[in-house]
């Protein structure tokens, strides 16, 4: 027994850069959980099965089907499905959320402050934010919660596409109060990700690392989607050119994106949307603008995303359209498109040009 506990803190050495938070009292933490998209659903499947001794998950999507699914998925005992946001804020300790754009984030925290304002918190209470909004966005929450007494508020976006997710090995910014870090850290990591990245108590630098690193992802997928586009048009091979990228780089971003691309694995349901893609760009862009640091790498990744999507469009205009909902790799179709191949085909060479 005394081994074990001389081995306990090297388990997070490395992981997550604060102490281990006081041990909970006699009533453990209440959790919840807000938005069970694409990412939000493997945590919060993640984080459920990482309790022990604590009370069920509180969960609440705005489409119920995704909560009721994840409540068939792990049971009763680990999942309770909440039937408004102002079930969440009042009954929770710690609430996260992962939400798809700053306007869902607005709506969301709005009435979480209406919940508040109705029933002031008499202790602490804690709200994450972990998905990809505009800095600014941040301090707007962090004043309007931080107006309620012992509620704190910070941020959480995480890096990482859903096998990630899946697997819980995501790596986790956050910035905010430091004991709702030190909180929040221990029951992300490693139920959640893998390592926590402090960006200390400023709220927005958490939101501007996240879309630092998005904008180095679009940037590459823009570069990836040139470079195998030039490998197919050129008669190597787009898998002669994927082979010989993920061997030199073998990136987790570079693989996972590259492999769908040569196999026109375009469906979003299942990854990250171009919509989503577009708007995360669109707030590098806004960043870089404001700060005078021009980005015409992500500039001209912005610029494929919106094309490809207006390709995307038209087919669903037609009728012809293979996904309801096509994936951020699909930015390839710019450079397809332009090269004369087939926008989401790769199979059929060539695109055929009809007369009308």
């Amino acid at each position: 027994m005394a081994s074990n506990l001389l081995q306990t803190p090297a388990l997070h050495a490395g992981t997550i850069p604060f102490s281990r938070p006081p041990t909970p009292g006699v009533h453990p933490l209440q959790i919840g959980f807000c938005g069970l998209g694409a990412m939000g659903y493997l945590m919060a499947r993640n984080l459920a099965n990482s309790f022990n001794s604590q009370p069920p998950l509180i969960v609440y999507n705005r489409t119920v089907e995704k909560s009721q699914k994840l409540l068939a998925e792990l049971g009763a005992s680990a999942i309770k499905v909440a039937d408004t946001l102002d079930q969440l804020a009042t009954e929770c300790d710690v609430i996260f959320t992962c939400l798809a754009n700053d306007a869902v984030v607005i709506s969301v925290y709005n009435e979480f402050a209406k919940a508040l304002a109705q029933s002031p918190p008499t202790k602490a209470k804690i709200f994450v934010e972990m998905g990809t909004n505009y800095p600014a966005l941040a301090g707007d929450l962090d004043r309007m919660l931080s107006s309620f007494p012992h509620t704190h508020f910070i941020t959480s976006p995480i890096f990482g596409a859903p096998p990630a997710a899946d697997k819980a090995t995501l790596v986790i910014a956050m910035s905010g109060d430091y004991r709702s870090k030190k909180e929040v850290a221990f029951l992300l990591v490693p139920a959640v990700g893998r390592k926590v990245i402090d960006l200390g108590e400023n709220v927005e630098k958490a939101s501007t690392l996240k879309l630092i690193g998005n904008g180095n992802l679009a940037a590459i997928l823009e570069l990836l989607g040139e470079t195998l586009t030039l490998g197919e048009k050129s008669g190597i091979g787009q898998q002669t050119v994927y082979d010989l990228i993920t061997e030199i780089m073998p990136a987790p971003a570079i693989i996972s994106y590259g492999k769908k691309m040569i196999n026109d694995s375009f469906d979003g349901s299942i990854g990250f949307s171009m919509d989503g893609g577009i708007k995360d760009s669109s707030h590098v862009l806004r960043l870089s603008a404001e700060l005078n640091c021009p980005m015409p790498a992500v500039s001209n990744a912005h610029r494929s995303m919106i094309t490809t999507r207006a390709i995307h469009q038209a087919q669903v205009v037609s009728g012809t359209q293979q996904w309801d909902i096509i994936d951020e790799s699909a930015l390839i179709a710019s450079s397809r498109v332009a090269a004369g191949l087939d926008p989401f085909n790769s199979k059929k060479g060539t695109a055929v040009v009809r007369e009308e």
